[in-house]
């Protein structure tokens, strides 16, 4: 084991191996929603095979986020039924599918159902990718780890963006297919997570996995999972072997009423919706999906739009880059509130300049000036309200509750995407963009009233430690004698061999 960890293909190697995979299938989120920036003006034009009108371009931009939703329902039963690996393997067909159907499109239908396609794509991984890391990597990695998740977000939009200027819109879509074919070859060769494996009761696999991506001074994590496990399964078999399939459903009723009283379970997916919430209408997705249109109205039609669009993705993926650095030294907390407080005066900044601007109040005017605030305001995107989300996620959330948690608090990621991309062309066409932007920033400074007061500080923190956190304390082994799997009745009589997973 020394000789191993001490050659060229170190632990923390092979965890970047593994995140990869996450990281690869993360970044459709920036491909997909990048992608309509690029196809909608091309689309637009005279000679384009699939003429469209603003209704139809808002659907193709929106219709993924409300796909998304369908991806959150699936996406836990998967991850707790049959393992986070293969949900991350079936996350990558639709995408896939999506990319295929899109270069072969001939109308908008096409068009629709291909993105439609993608967003179930999206709404699996975005439940799936946090957690996976989270039980992939060493606490002191988790956090740099996650915040790849947004860089790689930011890596997809600059690159859709990149080749849009330069290529068709099926070109574009082909290439994108192809990185979605080599994540897919990733994740076929990388291991089942350590934690579910544990969860199965199939714990020298875990042992197995669990040595092989981490160091040997992290043992003490390695024991108290399988500890935990072990009280919980047992306490999971005698609460179940005896019971008939009616009783079950009772059980399983009475169980999903006590748990969901649990502070360890409603305590994070309420912060977790927050969050979300917050992360979607900091103005991420109009960055990515209406960059054309911002820029048209905050700068003006005289400037370099293309350009400028480019510049944009590539001080995203900068800033980006720096999170991964700050998110190693700095608290999860102060890291959100600087960023996101950050993110509000750029929003309202904005709306004043574009009002005035758009009244004729400014005693001086230059283009540098709307440029400067729609970049601050990606700053703020990259460096905090992307990747934040994604990194607190991969923590908060319990072992037992983890795949159900997950898959609800995203639920409104998905919701709140779909709003934000749907309702943008109408607030800017009727309100005017200082107007949106006001909207914006009150949704924003609401949720992070709400993050100051609940959320905890998660740096560097064990998964069971911020557990015992939301619980008040450790718990006890005679309490987990009333745990019971949601859908252990499914899965008891197939395979005596390993409990029910628990969602």
């Amino acid at each position: 084991m020394e000789k191993q960890r001490s050659g060229w293909i170190t632990p923390f190697k092979k965890q970047c191996f593994v995140s990869l995979g996450v990281c690869l299938n993360m970044a459709a989120h920036g491909l997909v929603m990048g992608f309509a920036a690029i196809l909608l003006p091309q689309l637009r034009k005279p000679e384009s095979i699939i003429p469209i009108d603003d209704s139809s371009g808002s659907w193709i931009a929106s219709i993924h986020g409300f796909a998304l939703v369908a991806g959150n329902l699936i996406v836990p039963l998967i991850m707790a039924n049959y393992g986070r690996r293969t949900a991350n393997i079936v996350s990558i067909i639709p995408l896939i599918t999506g990319w295929f159907t899109i270069i072969t499109a001939k109308s908008i239908h096409q068009l629709l159902v291909a993105r439609f396609f993608q967003g179930i794509s999206m709404g699996m991984s975005a439940s799936l990718g946090p957690v996976l890391i989270g039980e992939y990597t060493s606490p002191k990695n988790r956090g740099a780890f996650l915040t790849v998740i947004s860089l790689s977000i930011a890596l997809g939009v600059v690159s859709v963006h990149s080749m849009g200027s330069f290529l068709s819109w099926q070109v574009t879509a082909l290439v994108c297919a192809c990185v979605a074919f080599v994540d897919l070859l990733i994740v076929i060769y990388s291991p089942e997570s350590p934690s579910w494996l544990a969860d199965q009761g199939r714990y020298e696999d875990s042992k197995r996995v669990f040595r092989w991506l981490r160091n040997v001074d992290e043992e003490e994590e390695l024991h108290k999972m399988i500890e935990a496990s072990i009280i919980v399964r047992e306490s999971k078999a005698d609460a179940n072997i005896s019971k008939s399939f009616g009783k079950r459903i009772k059980s399983n009723i009475a169980y999903f009423n006590i748990t969901i009283r649990k502070k360890e379970f409603y305590k994070p997916i309420f912060i977790m919706m927050h969050i979300y919430t917050l992360g979607q209408w900091a103005g991420a997705n109009l960055l990515a999906s209406y960059t054309t249109d911002i820029f048209t109205n905050v700068v003006g039609t005289n400037a370099n739009i293309a350009l400028l669009v480019i510049t944009l993705g590539l001080q995203r993926l900068i800033s980006n880059t720096f999170a991964v650095l700050f998110i190693k030294k700095i608290n999860r907390r102060t890291m959100l509130f600087s960023t996101v407080s950050l993110n509000i005066c750029a929003f309202l900044a904005t709306a004043a300049y574009t009002y005035c601007k758009s009244h004729g109040l400014l005693p001086f005017d230059h283009p540098f000036i709307g440029i400067m605030l729609v970049h601050i305001h990606m700053f703020t995107v990259a460096t905090g309200t992307v990747p934040l989300p994604f990194i607190i996620a991969g923590e908060l959330f319990p072992l037992e509750y983890r795949s159900l948690a997950g898959g609800l608090s995203v639920l409104l990621l998905s919701s709140n995407l779909f709003i934000t991309l749907k309702t943008a062309s109408f607030f800017f066409a009727t309100m005017g963009i200082h107007g949106a932007y006001c909207i914006y920033a009150a949704v924003v400074a609401y949720c992070l009233v709400v993050a100051y007061f609940t959320l905890p500080e998660t740096k560097d923190r064990t998964l069971q430690d911020i557990e015992d956190e939301f619980r008040g304390r450790a718990l006890a082994p005679e309490e987990l004698k009333s745990t019971e799997s949601l859908a252990s009745w499914k899965f008891h009589n197939r395979d005596r061999r390993c409990s029910s997973p628990v969602l």
